[in-house]
């Protein structure tokens, strides 16, 4: 696994590299980090490979795992504290290797969800300085959190197409999101109720092509549904699925960060490493079902 994943990082960030090289994208990062002794690819792969690693706290993996086992692997390991320095610096080539090489294609058939990232403890939120200009309240089926909401798009093979990460406020079905995450799809979307949009709007996206089904509420007049929508609508756990992979298996959220670079930087390795999983939760046995509605 740890091969894997260093060779694919690897080999974008000699592309990212050899354009920074070309001055056309200026690289700020390496000066506010000063000389790197370990390479980009090699900070960006012990990175991801924390969220296999079975630790649930950066720290204790790096001092006792990074530093005790892989000396062989990297051989110009640097200290924790300077390592947390270096880390900062690889947010936009991990975000851009997440989007250009992680990113799976529509199939025609998606699920699409959200789950809450929390920062801190409702009852700290007063206190809370990390992220005072950007976490907002929100609210989700469990209650009250404090932090951020991250919206993904998973195709029926369990690969994810789409996310972004947005304020805890944000509703599920706020119309910029899902332009946002919508922007390349086709075929049908499933979701659950809170993904229900007014008739302007899903007019306007069935028009490109994409065709948003969700349950009904209670004071909602029912409506008939082909049989088979209404088989897949109930097969959405499986992005439930994946959101408890990615929250329990690659601890995904949790109230420790000390900056907002960090923050990230730990989001969008646990989504790249949900890339590299070899066995995704899918619904690839019905297959004559999805060629029929795809």
């Amino acid at each position: 696994m740890l091969v894997e994943i260093f060779y694919h990082v690897d080999e974008f960030c000699k592309i990212y590299e050899a354009a920074l090289d070309t001055k056309a994208v200026p690289d700020t990062e390496r000066t506010k980090t000063g000389i790197r002794t370990l390479s980009l690819s090699e900070i960006i792969t012990i990175c991801i490979f924390y969220h296999y690693s079975g630790y649930k706290n950066f720290k204790s993996y790096y001092r006792n795992y990074v530093l005790e086992h892989m000396q062989s692997d990297f051989t110009k390991l640097v200290s924790y504290n300077r390592f947390i320095e270096l880390k900062q610096s690889i947010v936009v080539p991990l975000t851009l290797f997440l989007k250009l090489c992680c990113i799976a294609t529509c199939t025609g058939v998606s699920f699409i969800d959200s789950f809450a990232l929390k920062v801190c403890n409702n009852r700290r939120i007063h206190s809370h300085k990390v992220f005072k200009d950007m976490a907002q309240r929100g609210h989700t089926s469990v209650g009250w959190f404090y932090g951020f909401k991250t919206h993904i798009v998973v195709n029926h093979l369990g690969e994810i197409i789409n996310f972004a990460i947005t304020p805890g406020n944000v509703a599920d079905n706020n119309g910029d999101v899902l332009e946002l995450l919508m922007q390349d799809l086709f075929g049908k979307i499933f979701g659950d109720k809170g993904y229900l949009i007014n008739p302007e709007f899903y007019r306007r996206l069935y028009e490109k092509g994409i065709q948003l089904i969700t349950k009904i509420r209670k004071n909602m007049k029912n409506v008939l549904m082909n049989i088979a929508d209404k088989i897949l609508l109930r097969k959405r756990g499986t992005i439930e699925t994946i959101i408890g992979i990615l929250k329990e298996g690659f601890d995904v959220e949790h109230s420790r960060h000390r900056s907002q670079k960090n923050f990230f930087c730990h989001v969008l390795s646990a989504i790249t490493a949900y890339f590299f999983k070899p066995h995704k939760p899918s619904i690839v046995q019905n297959v004559d079902l999805i060629e029929q509605i795809a």
